[in-house]
């Protein structure tokens, strides 16, 4: 699998990244290590996690294949703090004890002294950019990450945050900024992709098949094996069904037929070659389904259906 440079860093990341957000929860552990047995022998070496996916879950598993189905220098591991859920409600604490707690115990969780990026989840509006700058800093000259970064924030919020963070004064760089993009969302073209193209950021993009919208399963319903049946994707796979998305889906399906390809391969392969993406990440449930995925690196969309596909999902100004 091609590698690209993230952002102006030394970190070199594959185009695919293995996103691990239902492993310990919808995937089990059998079919977590099929996915990543199966990522890894196609070249790709980048793991997305977060401290909240399965309260933890997703993080424990995968310090279970370290050392034991990978070597733990074989892979980079990217994981995020701030975001919690208490008594059942979505918590933002960006503050320096629980960022700090949250990466130890990401590191406890998967059993290694250090994570190649940890970001930030989310925006958390009480607590100063300084004050979550500062605990990137500690990250980084404690060892435990070697590279740092922001997800879902704004472009003036990272354009802040890179200009604070100058590394010629000693300060951690922003790496990374991790934001979703995909032909049914691409808001991040108004301000974003401009913003980390300018100040040499690596974009990862999450959800670049709208949620699984654009693969086309949902456009007969909503399967009952589906995350849209799931209690806990249901209402933010549901905003990507209405009229505007089910053209969109349409195009990419109409697309596909022709080209020979799948609707996945052309939605994510669109995503995966924009301009301003170092590395696309891809979810799935089972080691079938990321391995349908996978087969996108062979693939380049023909000028002509990139265009297309860019004039029927653009945004409005």
């Amino acid at each position: 699998m091609e590698t690209r440079q993230l952002g102006k860093s030394g970190l070199r990341v594959s185009r695919l990244t293995l996103g691990t957000m239902t492993w310990g929860r919808d995937t089990d552990e059998h079919e977590a290590a099929d996915q990543l047995r199966s990522y890894v022998d196609a070249g790709g070496n980048l793991l997305d996690t977060a401290a909240v996916y399965g309260d933890g879950d997703s993080e424990r598993v995968i310090g279970g294949f370290l050392g034991t189905l990978v070597p733990r220098e074989e892979l980079l591991i990217a994981t995020k703090g701030g975001i919690s859920f208490v008594d059942g409600e979505r918590v933002v604490n960006n503050s320096r004890t629980a960022l700090i707690r949250d990466l130890e115990s990401s590191l406890t969780r998967m059993g290694t002294d250090y994570v190649d990026l940890w970001q930030i989840h989310a925006v958390d509006p009480t607590v100063s950019m300084e004050e979550v700058l500062s605990t990137l800093d500690f990250a980084v000259s404690s060892g435990k990450a070697r590279y740092v970064g922001l997800s879902n924030h704004a472009a003036w919020q990272v354009a802040q945050a890179a200009t604070l963070q100058n590394p010629l004064f000693g300060r951690a760089p922003i790496t990374s900024l991790q934001v979703e993009f995909s032909l049914l969302n691409r808001r991040i073209e108004r301000e974003e992709t401009s913003a980390v193209e300018n100040l040499e950021i690596g974009l990862l993009a999450w959800s670049p098949l709208g949620r699984g919208v654009l693969t086309g399963k949902y456009r007969a319903g909503i399967p009952s094996d589906s995350r849209g049946a799931t209690p806990h994707f249901a209402d933010s796979i549901a905003r990507y069904l209405d009229a505007r998305s089910r053209t969109i889906v349409d195009a990419v399906c109409v697309a596909a037929e022709g080209l020979g390809y799948s609707p996945l391969e052309v939605a994510l392969s669109w995503v995966r070659d924009h301009p301003a993406v170092a590395s696309a990440i891809i979810g799935a449930r089972t080691g079938a389904q990321l391995r349908g995925a996978l087969t996108v690196e062979e693939i380049v969309l023909p000028d002509q259906v990139r265009l297309a596909l860019d004039e029927v999902s653009a945004i409005s100004e």
